[in-house]
């Protein structure tokens, strides 16, 4: 982490009576404890004639070209990915040119982003339109925090916003990269802010200001919790990407070869850090036996190792304190009368980082904490069901609802599970595959709201009604 203070700097754009505003608009400057430290009036650097600055041109232009500026840079971005966070490369490398993708995305949905509907009445021409909400908050994660920051930041600036980014404080390398890469682009300055400093502090002065009128935020259902008690004095509103125990269905009529190889993918890479990993499998007794026996094999035969070797599939775990969580998730699981069928350990490997052995849990029930859990790393539980609506009660079980995984032959079963399902995105015989215009988010305590797509500009922005009268309609009159 960087020792050094950075200017929680917030600038209203696109209207010119918002950049009016801001000549005079001031955040506290923190450090990179979150302490706060002393700050002048920040001068708007934005242009405040109509046009000049961060219009929809503007926009489209500087968010293309950020993308630009990142497409040249993959590698060194997967690099610094893999040393912070310990992710293997063959991740990272992907993630970085997803990350690329956003901007490009979201650069093309400009020109869109103020569309709205018309909808005439006998007396009125009656449309509506978008605008931005204003200043936002973005609280990304420490898992591929790179891409998941572009996910958020992306769309925001598309819709006109500024932006206070705070990354997690366990990764904040890539973070500073992003900030930049947008200078080198040409983004105006205070158009994207970058915060560094715990959540505790810093992030909290983030969700309380009363400037900040959105908080994006992907993490920890009980800190999602605390953002919103922070903002609701400011009546702000909040979009979160939260916990998950995903469920992964398989049917005794499955395409079983790309069933197991979905299964192992969706809890093993990114280190099983990722919100949407299927951490439950869901295997029909028909099938449970021999099909648990091949994916013992599978797990087995993953390659631990340093994040920077090809061969690696599992990197190093983030920090000290997060192998000791995954790893208190093994005596969990005897407690609890479950099997470690494999791993259960932590893993002795190379430049003595935080690793841990893949583990596959077998012999769960529903109720077992190691079924009820986000563990968040390499950690798959097997909990056998008898028929369809078992595995549906299975599923819903929990807490959580983001996501959903259904293996089936029988598609009139698929839709069904689909429908029943409590998660707000369901894959049917697929792991997960992100289509940028479809929404992301879960059910539950895994979120609120939706982003991708036009569905992260009703986030970011306000609709607004605008009615014109024909002249020809009767008018009340009172007071005659």
């Amino acid at each position: 982490m960087h020792l050094f203070s950075v200017v929680l700097a917030v600038f209203f754009a696109v209207q010119p009576a918002q950049a009016a505003q801001a000549q005079s608009q001031t955040i506290e400057n923190v450090d990179v404890r979150g302490n706060k430290i002393p700050t002048a009036t920040i001068k708007n650097q934005l242009r405040t004639k109509r046009g000049d600055t961060f219009d929809q041109q503007t926009i489209e232009r500087d968010v293309k070209a950020l993308y630009a500026f990142q497409g040249g840079l993959f590698d060194d971005i997967a690099v610094l990915e893999c040393l912070d966070t310990g992710q293997a490369h063959r991740f990272m490398a992907k993630a970085a040119i997803r990350a690329a993708e956003n901007f490009r995305f979201f650069a093309d949905k400009c020109a869109e982003a103020r569309d709205g509907l018309n909808a005439p009445s006998e007396e009125h021409w009656n449309i509506s339109t978008r605008v931005p909400i204003g200043p936002v908050g973005v609280i990304t994660p420490w898992n591929t925090p790179f891409m998941l920051s572009t996910w958020k930041i992306a769309p925001a600036l598309a819709a006109g916003c500024t932006v206070v980014h705070k990354p997690a404080e366990w990764s904040p390398v890539t973070a500073d990269l992003l900030a930049k890469l947008a200078k080198q682009a040409g983004l105006p300055d205070g158009v994207l802010n970058t915060v560094h400093g715990m959540g505790e502090e810093a992030g909290k002065a983030l969700t309380e200001h009363p400037a900040i009128k959105a908080i994006g935020f992907v993490g920890e259902s009980s800190t999602g919790s605390a953002i919103m008690a922070q903002g609701a004095p400011t009546l702000k509103r909040v979009h979160f990407e939260l916990g998950g125990k995903n469920p992964v269905i398989v049917f005794d009529d499955a395409d079983l070869d790309r069933a197991l190889d979905a299964v192992v993918f969706m809890i093993y890479s990114l280190n099983g850090e990722r919100c949407t990993s299927s951490s439950r499998l869901l295997v029909q007794e028909s099938i449970a036996g021999k099909f648990i026996e091949r994916l013992t094999a599978r797990v087995k035969a993953l390659k631990v190792g340093h994040p920077l070797d090809p061969a690696t599939e599992i990197g190093p775990l983030i920090h000290e304190r997060h192998l000791a969580k995954v790893c208190s998730y093994f005596d969990v699981a005897r407690k609890d009368g479950a099997i470690i069928a494999v791993g259960g350990k932590p893993h002795n490997g190379p430049g003595g980082g935080h690793y841990v052995q893949p583990t596959l849990v077998t012999s769960a029930h529903s109720k077992m904490r190691v079924a009820q859990e986000e563990v968040f790393g390499p950690f798959l539980t097997v909990i056998p069901f008898s028929d369809e609506m078992d595995a549906i009660e299975i599923a819903n079980g929990v807490q959580y609802g983001l996501t959903g995984y259904v293996w089936t032959g029988d598609m009139g079963r698929a839709l069904r599970v689909a429908d029943a399902l409590e998660a707000g995105m369901i894959w049917l015989n697929s792991e997960n595959v992100r289509h940028l215009p479809t929404p992301f988010g879960g059910m539950k305590s895994s979120g609120i709201g939706r982003d991708g797509g036009d569905y992260s500009f009703d986030f970011y922005m306000e609709t607004k009604h605008v009615s014109l009268a024909r002249g020809t309609h009767k008018i009340q009159k009172l007071g005659i």
